[in-house]
């Protein structure tokens, strides 16, 4: 029985041993928490231990009961019973007591890290003081531009703007953004002219991307679209050009053929280029 109390009663000196150590780490961040609550969180982990220790002096101290000279009027079943009775008793306060510790451990640790916070908080204010309002203020500033902007934004291209932004992206050798602006031109444009410069373009963004069978077909596809205007026998020349790339002198003399069946007096630029290709599949 003397066992069995003894190592019970032990359990106490290791609660004592925690609230020893919880109130030197609270000692310790005394100088960081200046709050009210912080405050009262250390005074009450104070009075635990305290009070722990005076459940220690009462259950294994000079008062507590000695098995070695039991009571001359209580059977040794009796004094069992009490003492173990006793034992439980502190060994549910120190359970309480445990669980109280520790709830106070973490709101002292929740509360430096919220100090923590604010102290890095207003350094980071005070050094950026001007730079934050400044900020702000260009936010703000920013804040009309971007709404004036919107409409901008939100307004479709029209076919015109597509193929004029298309061309100056064939010019820089973006091919493949005058591919897209070609094709979205091609579906929003309304006039026979609009679709044909469309078409146009696309065959020459396909071309300068080396898709030489469909640059062919887009070239003729613009043809097809405006047979009879000045941009026709530009078309027919392009078609020339596509099967001359992919090897096919014989096409490329069917589209030549064309070209001068259509278009007996050419432009001058396309009656040179018309001399030259001749001249490199072999037309007869």
């Amino acid at each position: 029985m003397r066992r069995v109390a003894s190592s019970r009663i032990s359990a106490m000196s290791s609660v004592t041993l925690a609230v020893g150590l919880l109130l030197g780490t609270a000692g310790v961040a005394q100088a960081q928490i200046t709050s009210r609550e912080g405050i009262e969180l250390q005074n009450q982990i104070q009075q635990l231990g305290q009070q722990v220790n005076q459940l220690q002096t009462n259950g294994g101290g000079n008062n507590a009961p000695q098995a070695s000279a039991p009571p001359t009027n209580l059977p040794g079943g009796d004094l069992t019973a009490q003492l173990l009775e006793r034992v439980s008793a502190l060994e549910e306060q120190n359970r309480e007591m445990r669980g109280q510790l520790d709830q106070l451990t973490n709101q002292v640790q929740q509360q430096n890290a919220t100090l923590s916070k604010q102290i890095s908080d207003m350094q980071f204010a005070a050094q950026n003081g001007s730079g934050g309002s400044g900020g702000s203020s260009a936010a703000s500033a920013s804040a009309p531009a971007k709404e004036e902007s919107a409409p901008a934004a939100a307004k479709p291209a029209t076919a015109a703007d597509l193929l004029q932004s298309g061309q100056a992206a064939l010019r820089s050798r973006d091919y493949e953004t005058a591919q897209s602006n070609a094709e979205r031109a091609l579906k929003s444009a309304k006039s026979t002219n609009g679709k044909m410069d469309a078409q146009f373009l696309l065959a020459q963004s396909l071309a300068g991307q080396k898709q030489y069978r469909e640059s062919a077909v887009a070239y003729y596809d613009a043809y097809n679209r405006a047979p009879k205007s000045p941009r026709a026998q530009e078309a027919l020349l392009g078609v020339s050009a596509s099967m001359l790339a992919l090897g096919d002198k014989h096409s490329a003399c069917e589209a030549l053929n064309k070209l001068h069946s259509e278009f007996p007096q050419p432009t001058p630029k396309v009656k040179s280029a018309m001399t030259s290709f001749k001249g490199r599949a072999g037309c007869h």
